[in-house]
């Protein structure tokens, strides 16, 4: 499976509903189901909103693999340079199976 080389690095997971997930893998199988450890969800908020973007810390968190879109290697030195409260954009629309 592809995502076994990814198993003890930094991901970053995109489901089918927009949401951006970004934690450790853990485990993963061949249904795409993964697990990630010091999970956080990251909340991009619009340019318009007045609130800062944020990290909602999950802990150990488990993905069904038919809710995810996208899975990724994170870089970590890129990614711990970045100010995620200060990040603007629009949402991700959600995705449809057919």
């Amino acid at each position: 499976m592809a995502l076994n080389a990814y198993i003890n690095k930094k991901v970053c997971v995109i489901t089918t509903d927009g949401r951006t997930l970004v934690g450790t893998l853990i485990s993963c199988d061949q249904t795409t189901n993964l697990v990630l450890q010091n999970c956080v969800e990251r909340i991009i908020r619009p340019p318009d909103d007045p609130e800062p973007s944020e990290e909602a810390p999950l802990g150990v968190y488990i993905i069904r693999g038919d809710t995810v879109a996208v899975c990724g290697k994170v870089d970590e030195a890129l990614d711990a340079s970045i100010d995620w409260s200060k990040v603007r954009g629009e949402a991700i629309g959600g995705t449809k199976h057919t």
